[in-house]
C-alpha cells in the first residue's frame, strides 16, 4: 500500500530588526549584531512606523503584506517579524546582509 504524499510545509522565519524612524530615506542600513538595522521615513507615532517597516520589507523581500508580522516589539524600536514564504538565508540575501 502506497503512503500518501504530503506537501512540504511553506518556509517561515523570524527576523530580528532594528527601526531607525524618521530617516532622510528608507533602506536596509547593515546589521547591528543579530538584528537587520532599517532606516525608515516614517515617524515613529500611532503605528506609522510599523506600518512602514512591513510595506517596505514585502516590497524588498517581493512577498505580499499579509506574509509579514509583528510578532514583538509593536512600541519598541527592537522589532521580532514572522516572515512566511522564504527562509532566513533567502531573506537576508534579498536584503543585501
Amino acid at each position: 500500500m502506497a503512503t500518501p504524499k504530503t506537501a512540504a510545509a511553506p518556509a517561515s522565519c523570524r527576523l530580528e530588526v532594528k527601526v531607525i524612524p524618521g530617516a532622510a530615506r528608507d533602506e536596509v542600513a547593515g546589521t547591528m549584531g543579530n538584528a537587520v538595522k532599517i532606516k525608515l521615513r516614517a515617524p515613529p507615532v500611532e503605528g506609522r512606523a510599523n506600518e512602514a517597516l512591513i510595506e517596505f520589507l514585502s516590497a524588498r523581500l517581493d512577498l505580499p503584506r499579509r506574509g509579514l508580522s509583528l510578532v514583538r516589539g509593536d512600541t519598541s524600536r527592537q522589532k521580532l517579524l514572522r516572515i512566511d514564504g522564504l527562509d532566513l538565508p533567502v531573506v537576508r540575501a534579498r536584503l543585501g546582509i
